[in-house]
């Protein structure tokens, strides 16, 4: 394939990737919006919804997305939120030539330091009582959002046990070396009041070929509240992802210039 050529006519597959102990299910409201104006999947990572009781693993996360975008043809758009953002940036910098964007939303904080610590100790927390945190987790849920989106949410499973792991993949990875290494169009979109939005501008100084959204009122899963403007967001980008053209990696020195981002924050 000539990675300088244009992309065909056909709309681009779309890969959606879940947050931290929910499943692929969360995205089904979104999914039913875009309808059928592009091939679309939403897998489940390793320890959740389906393959609850696997241990996650960064890498076998991003071999569930390599996967699905393999289902859909080889090449996809890469949408993912929290958990699911980290994931589809990992997987971008891993498989450069089938990541055609990704749109990361809720996923631009560096877990480290005090916030880090309380990170970690959260997770801890609700791994020592999976059900009754799983509880929590569906309260909140019914409580924050509209009913089709808290259903979505809860439907595929809930699995709290597997937070400790999921927060030790997320702390060990670079999302900044990252992307720096991935040449192709990137969204980083956050809600106003979203605690993870703390080192935004540092990721979007990161990336090659960056933008950066900022929805004002929304909350970290809140900003799931409106199907349609998410719906948006993803078809937007589709649209550029669809009239542009592929570009070649060029990882060489990719690893400085984010630890030289990194140092500078």
């Amino acid at each position: 394939m000539d990675p300088t050529a244009p992309h065909d006519e056909a709309p681009p597959p779309i890969v959606f990737v879940h947050g931290m102990r929910v499943s692929g299910t969360m995205w089904h409201p979104v999914i039913e919006h875009i309808g059928n104006r592009h091939p679309t999947a939403a897998p489940d990572l390793p320890g959740h919804g389906a393959r609850r009781g696997e241990p996650f693993t960064m890498a076998g996360a991003v071999r569930a997305v390599d996967g699905a975008i393999d289902a859909l043809g080889g090449r996809a758009l890469v949408v993912g939120l929290s958990l699911g953002g980290y994931v589809s940036i990992a997987t971008a910098a891993s498989h450069p030539d089938r990541v055609l964007g990704v749109v990361a939303m809720g996923c631009t904080s560096l877990p480290r330091g005090l916030f880090g610590a309380a990170f970690r100790g959260a997770g801890r927390a609700a791994a020592a009582c999976p059900e009754a945190a799983n509880r929590l987790s569906a309260f909140g849920f019914r409580r924050t959002l509209p009913r089709p989106t808290a259903e979505a949410m809860i439907s595929g499973g809930l699995a709290s046990e597997v937070i400790p792991g999921v927060v030790d993949a997320v702390a060990d990875m670079n999302p900044l070396a990252s992307l720096a290494a991935y040449p192709g169009p990137v969204w980083l979109v956050n809600g106003g009041r979203d605690h993870f939005r703390r080192h935004e501008r540092l990721f979007l100084r990161a990336c090659r070929d960056g933008r950066l959204a900022v929805r004002p009122g929304c909350g970290h899963v809140t900003s799931l509240s409106d199907t349609a403007a998410v719906a948006r967001t993803v078809l937007d980008a589709a649209a550029v992802v669809r009239a542009g053209v592929d570009r070649v990696p060029t990882p060489e020195g990719a690893a400085d210039r984010a630890r030289a981002l990194e140092a500078g924050r």
